[in-house]
């Protein structure tokens, strides 16, 4: 109630100066509550294999492992082209990226990079309380598990920081018994939820639910999660 931060009748006392203080600073506050966080978007569930990264875990050659990127970029054979670090293969270790045993590196799609730091910016900043989760099939969690420890996103992010622990699926069930849990976990409706697979079995399954569904054949982008956001109604170039 506006009417216990002001009261008209003493405009001129110390006291009325500070409850329109408490007043002005509250405006914004429920202004983000009210049009951009209760009436939208409050998790966002992602795919690990082929959605956050690429390759997926079961195309990998053994376990995954940190190795310089110097030392990468020195096993080539002499007829093919040099190679070069790839995009979005940066690391909690500097100048180290991640591999499996063949020396394939595992890499995390520009668009996945590009939302989760836009997501971290937006609870940061703006306070927004939106949680973030996993709901993965992928065959080999615990390579997964690494890949998250030590890839970054843009804003320098481990994956596993941009993730709410207690809301990490990865498990053979089906994707709609992941959202169930989380469901149960969170105390959402499927309404206030997003998801991006790269599986359109997936999307279909888990769509069936009432969640809005994005699908992403290879791998996350940029314009995924801006369809994202306008099938919620967000702005956030304003």
């Amino acid at each position: 109630r506006f009417d216990s931060f002001i009261r008209i009748d003493s405009f001129n006392s110390n006291e009325s100066n500070h409850r329109i203080d408490s007043f002005l600073r509250f405006i914004p506050f429920i202004a983000i509550h009210d049009s951009r966080i209760t009436s939208t978007m409050q998790l966002v569930v992602f795919d690990l294999d082929y959605t956050i990264w690429s390759p997926e875990m079961y195309q990998l050659h053994g376990p995954v492992e940190l190795v310089k990127a110097e030392q990468w970029l020195g096993k080539q054979k002499r007829k093919t082209p040099p190679r070069q670090v790839p995009p979005g293969s940066a690391t909690t270790q500097k100048d180290m990226i991640v591999t499996d045993r063949r020396g394939t590196p595992i890499t995390v799609f520009d668009g996945a990079s590009h939302a989760l730091s836009e997501i971290n910016r937006m609870k940061k900043e703006d306070g927004w309380p939106i949680q973030v989760a996993i709901s993965s099939r992928t065959d080999e969690p615990s390579w997964a598990r690494k890949c998250m420890e030590w890839l970054v996103v843009a804003d320098g992010t481990p994956l596993s920081k941009c993730f709410d622990q207690n809301l990490i699926e990865i498990s053979y069930a089906d994707k709609a018994t992941h959202f169930e849990s989380l469901q149960r976990k969170t105390g959402l409706e499927f309404e206030q939820m997003c998801f991006f697979d790269n599986e359109h079995w997936n999307i279909r399954g888990v769509s069936e639910l009432g969640v809005k569904c994005f699908h992403t054949p290879d791998g996350m982008t940029r314009a995924a999660w801006e369809e994202a956001l306008g099938s919620f109604g967000i702005d956030l170039s304003s």
